[in-house]
């Protein structure tokens, strides 16, 4: 085996005797302490200290390692393409194992079934009780229930599919312009999230594929044209836009590899031929393997800022550099680069990838869904495109 396959065995040990659950940076929240009595500011600091503190003080709070439905969504992901690739009978019963998980737990009270984060979660404009859904979660979800029909064939990950789209379509809310449509994060507020909105427009397009419902395709297409004139001349995008104000969150760092992922996806799967979202995805997929990582296969964290060098940004990189191949020459050598330094550096004996590599320490605190489900994935794809 080669480095990249013995850390993920080492990876694949130690999640499996974790049982999937773990501590997650934002699950601050589910502590006993009333953060919320401090005011709007008091769960979000909370959080964000939670989230630099290197010291793993959770037990301290009451804060347990918990199941959380976009990891397991990543790990649904994971175990179908591995069984895709191998036939291997222990990859499919991992995956239905999270499949039928997903399929018993999910947020009640909407249109369709779907899912959120296991913990509450803030912001300075809006506090989210744990299990409210959100396109992003709810995305997943359906990515991974997509890979897994793949492999199955079965009417009830269709159906499945399909309820979650009826959630998608139907309780988050759209701005629409001359552009085209944003589909917002969650039900509990109009907003304007990149990433998020591709994402509910990719998992539409993934059921469009399957049952052809033209109203899922013309939004999807819709949501790829809004994002696209939201693009820099230097091919990256901002994390979002506010309705209110009418500027954006300047914020450059992995999401830049969702969007160029969603993009792709759609684009695949909708079979669209169109000049503008080709060179769109060329630079994008340009600014960021040449902006937002070193040669040695280091990531930066937010540009400008260099550090810390961040887990996700490390999954991601890998992620889309392998799912865009076709745009770069290079790119499963340079995929293969960010892992070897990943795996060099922020890889522990026992398994686990760190959380953040500063200049001066490390945070080696092991988040399941943050950092292990995405290297997870990431190396699952990474191996099976070597193949």
């Amino acid at each position: 085996m080669n480095k990249v396959e013995i850390a993920f065995k080492k990876l694949e040990e130690y999640v499996e005797k974790e049982g999937y659950k773990g501590y997650d940076p934002y699950d601050t929240l589910n502590s006993f302490w009333p953060f919320k009595v401090l005011g709007k500011w008091g769960p979000v600091l909370a959080t964000q200290f939670q989230k630099r503190n290197p010291v793993n003080i959770r037990p301290l709070l009451g804060i347990k390692k918990e199941i959380n439905p976009k990891g397991y969504a990543i790990f649904l992901m994971a175990f179908s393409e591995l069984y895709s690739k191998t036939n291997n009978k222990k990859y499919l019963e991992k995956a239905e194992f999270f499949f039928n998980w997903l399929g018993n737990n999910y947020s009640k009270g909407y249109s369709g079934k779907c899912w959120g984060y296991n913990f509450p979660w803030a912001t300075p404009v809006k506090y989210m009780k744990p299990w409210i859904p959100s396109a992003v979660v709810t995305g997943h979800v359906v990515k991974g229930l997509f890979e897994f029909y793949k492999i199955t064939q079965r009417k009830d990950v269709l159906e499945l599919m399909e309820s979650a789209g009826l959630f998608l379509d139907n309780d988050l809310e759209k701005y629409i312009d001359e552009t085209g449509l944003s589909i917002s994060y969650t039900p509990i507020k109009k907003d304007i999230c990149y990433n998020a909105s591709l994402l509910a427009a990719e998992s539409l397009a993934k059921i469009a594929s399957l049952n052809n419902n033209e109203k899922y395709k013309k939004n999807a297409i819709r949501a790829v044209e809004f994002v696209l004139k939201k693009q820099k001349d230097d091919g990256r995008w901002n994390y979002s836009w506010s309705i209110e104000k009418g500027t954006e969150q300047k914020q450059v760092d992995f999401h830049q590899g969702y969007i160029l992922e969603s993009i792709f996806e759609i684009k695949k799967l909708l079979n669209v031929k169109n000049e503008n979202w080709e060179n769109a995805v060329k630079k994008g997929i340009a600014f960021y393997t040449q902006q937002q990582f070193d040669q040695s296969g280091r990531g930066f964290w937010r540009l400008p800022k260099i550090y810390p060098v961040e887990i996700h940004n490390q999954a991601q990189g890998i992620i889309t550099l392998v799912k865009l191949k076709d745009y770069d020459k290079n790119a499963i050598k340079f995929a293969t680069t960010i892992a070897n330094y990943t795996i060099d550096n922020m890889q522990g004996k026992d398994g686990h990838f760190y959380y953040q590599k500063f200049s001066t320490h490390t945070n080696k605190i092991s988040y399941m869904r943050w950092s292990q489900a995405w290297m997870f994935l990431a190396l699952t794809e990474l191996i099976n495109c070597s193949k």
